[in-house]
């Protein structure tokens, strides 16, 4: 695996091939910190293309919280070790000063009424700064396709439009949520819980499995949200910011006369530790 920092390098780097063909580049994009749920999006991206870029960039732009941006965990030795053994042809690794030279970009990408609501609303100007670190990513590593993860519903749903809206030339790919054995949704913040925290977070996955149960046996949104917020309210310790049925194609709250595929999506913090999880299934 070769480990680059500066665009320079990414402009020098080979062009994947396919025998005598040309081939296809993918990327995983990651702030580092990385466990089983980022090696499947390697291995869905080593699968599906030639040549395999990962990227390790922990982007101030979307943090609102100084205090979060400071506590993120930090292992790039030990990341780059775990993408070597999964077989990454590169790894790009960029400094703060190499991404932003200039500091603050004076040019952003607006995530419109998407970064308005839900998690846009708890973090203001999160999904403008994802986008548009997402979106420089994509121009310096020039991929044929990008990997994301369904954990991060509405930052997928942001992407997506993103990539719709500006014509990008980018096939964009979602893979689906990496889960502990009890049920946790993999993050690089859990390892923040404690033994009782960890246990009041599974309260977050049980309520989704709840309104999923739901909605598959013919219940409209409210109620499926319903069935998931019982468990949601009956666990000590757990501030909820959202439980709620939303729309795939543009993140906002179904009404309960939509039929048709929806994300059930839940955000709460433990402890001080915010965690986010969704489920995707369909209203009948």
């Amino acid at each position: 695996m070769r480990i680059i920092t500066t665009p320079a390098e990414l402009r020098e780097l080979e062009p994947p091939r396919r025998g005598d063909a040309p081939g296809r580049r993918a990327v995983v994009m990651t702030m580092g910190a990385l466990h089983a749920g980022h090696l499947a999006l390697v291995r869905s991206a080593r699968v599906a293309a030639d040549q395999v870029v990962v990227t390790i960039f922990v982007n101030p732009l979307q943090f609102n919280d100084p205090g979060d941006l400071e506590s993120y965990p930090r292992t790039l030795e030990a990341d780059a070790a775990l993408l070597e053994q999964a077989g990454v042809d590169v790894l790009f690794a960029p400094d703060l000063t190499t991404m932003y030279p200039h500091g603050d970009p004076a040019v952003t990408v607006s995530a419109g009424e998407i970064g308005d609501i839900l998690e846009g609303a708890h973090r203001p100007g999160h999904f403008d700064g994802m986008l548009t670190v997402v979106l420089k990513l994509m121009h310096l590593v020039q991929p044929h396709v990008a990997f994301f993860g369904q954990k991060d519903a509405q930052q997928l749903i942001a992407i997506r439009a993103m990539a719709r809206d500006l014509d990008l030339p980018v096939q964009i790919t979602s893979v689906p949520t990496v889960r502990d054995g009890d049920g946790l949704a993999l993050s690089s913040r859990n390892i923040r819980l404690s033994e009782d925290e960890r246990a009041r977070a599974l309260s977050l996955s049980r309520a989704l499995n709840a309104a999923r149960d739901a909605a598959e046996t013919g219940a409209v949104a409210s109620a499926a949200v319903a069935a998931g917020q019982a468990i949601l309210d009956s666990t000590p310790g757990l501030d909820v910011d959202y439980l709620a049925a939303l729309d795939p194609a543009d993140a906002h709250p179904v009404g309960d006369d939509h039929r048709g595929d929806v994300v059930i999506a839940v955000a709460a913090t433990v402890g001080d530790t915010r965690l986010i999880d969704n489920v995707v299934t369909r209203l009948r």
